[in-house]
């Protein structure tokens, strides 16, 4: 038996992206947004509202990057998609964020978020709040490197958004080999 939810927007996994920009007078402003993703191999794009005082930051500068939350700062990452940076200029300090200018791009990172990709305007649709932007770095804080030089998903602790119950659920167990499992089906 199965339960029909409709025609909503309700998926796993949701990402919590973290998207931060820099104002009209070099303050950094951050956003949390959860419908995204990559869309092309340079490529992502995400749902955003042209209101945000984000959006409008990338319009001017054309640039953005965008973090991964995790774990250890969902607390943060939850209050800069509460709080609107048109009201509350401040929110990315608030948070406890600190920015580190990007060498690719006129964004910053997030010093306390450890994966970022590092974007530049495509284009942005007002009628359907699509933004898509050039990934033109990926910058990983060696901290959640293994010995491998690889991510280690269990020291990033990325989290994803459960939009069924408006939960935020910490992402790292291995379950399977990527590319190899199914070659066992042939």
């Amino acid at each position: 038996m199965r339960k029909n939810f409709g025609a909503k927007p309700l998926s796993y996994p949701q990402p919590v992206f973290i998207i931060a920009t820099y104002g009209e007078d070099g303050t950094p402003d951050a956003m949390n947004a959860a419908w995204g993703g990559i869309s092309e191999s340079d490529e992502i794009s995400i749902c955003l509202s042209a209101g945000h005082k984000t959006v409008k930051n990338i319009l001017k500068r054309g640039a953005f990057t965008v973090s991964m939350a995790d774990a250890s700062h969902v607390t943060a990452c939850d209050y800069v998609g509460l709080v609107s940076g048109n009201s509350v200029p401040d929110k990315f300090a608030r948070a406890g964020f600190h920015a580190v200018r990007s060498g690719f791009v006129d964004a910053p990172l997030v010093e306390e978020l450890p994966i970022a990709l590092e974007c530049s305007l495509k284009d942005y649709n007002p009628e359907t709040c699509i933004l898509r932007g050039k990934i033109v770095n990926v910058s990983v804080d060696e901290r959640v490197l293994g010995p491998d030089g690889k991510v280690d998903a269990s020291k990033a602790e990325p989290v994803i958004f459960d939009p069924f119950n408006n939960d935020y659920l910490k992402v790292g167990e291995k379950v399977g080999n990527a590319f190899s499992d199914g070659k066992r089906l042939k």
